[in-house]
């Protein structure tokens, strides 16, 4: 994820649920698979969690075979190889401790692109993934150095479809403050505090220069997202 989060995904044979077919279900953390004692190779129970969200509700151990493995979080991330932190935390997650890790970068970008933040369109993630791929950006300010012939011979793509995601981009900049904070991806700063710290400062410079006890201070805002914001903004 964006944050570095490692989030364990149960790889499913197929089934028919609630009208769509499923094949994959989040197993959310290390806890969560314990709690539910969920292995590899297991047969288990499937719901849709608000008829939307699939989701395990057990496994089956009276099924089992004796060919079930045991699943064990990584200690180095699967992406880049840094080390994974393990935090004791209300979120028990498992973190990979590079800033710098490519898995990161995209995920921030997608989320930075995505419909909820800065709604960039045709912005998705294989367009993304082909503009890291070919080093025309490293990171989300880059898309707004784009240029058409940046983009126009990459792979599938062609000069109109080129004009209109750089038509986008430039869209994209009069989403609003509410609508940037929230795109940046500030570790537990989602839209609703997003709108309050926006609601609060007014503009990014006074964001920028926000200390801590200003932060703290806002409804909707703790001091652990207080922290997080003056750490980002620091940095």
């Amino acid at each position: 994820g964006r944050t570095g989060v490692l989030t364990p995904t149960a790889d499913l044979v197929p089934v028919r649920l609630a009208g769509s077919t499923v094949s994959r279900a989040t197993l959310h953390n290390a806890a969560f698979i314990a709690e539910r004692d969920v292995r590899i190779g297991d047969t288990v129970i499937l719901q849709k969690a608000g008829e939307i969200i699939p989701e395990i509700v057990r496994s089956l151990p009276e099924l089992r075979d004796g060919t079930e493995q045991v699943f064990r979080m990584p200690a180095v991330c699967p992406v880049c190889g840094h080390p994974v932190t393990f935090s004791q935390d209300v979120e028990a997650a498992a973190r990979c401790t590079w800033a710098g890790c490519p898995a990161q970068r995209a995920r921030s970008i997608i989320h930075y692109a995505s419909k909820g933040a800065m709604d960039i369109d045709g912005m998705g993630p294989a367009m993304i993934a082909l503009l890291l791929e070919n080093q025309k950006i490293k990171d989300a300010a880059d898309l707004y150095q784009l240029k058409v012939q940046d983009i126009e011979n990459l792979d599938r793509l062609g000069r109109k479809s080129a004009e209109n995601l750089i038509a986008a981009i430039d869209r994209s900049r009069t989403r609003g403050l509410e609508r940037l904070l929230y795109a940046l991806g500030v570790r537990q700063v989602g839209e609703v505090a997003a709108a309050a710290i926006a609601a609060r400062f007014g503009d990014m410079r006074a964001c920028l220069a926000a200390t801590f006890e200003q932060f703290a201070a806002i409804d909707d805002i703790g001091e652990i997202t207080a922290s997080n914001l003056v750490e980002f903004f620091a940095d």
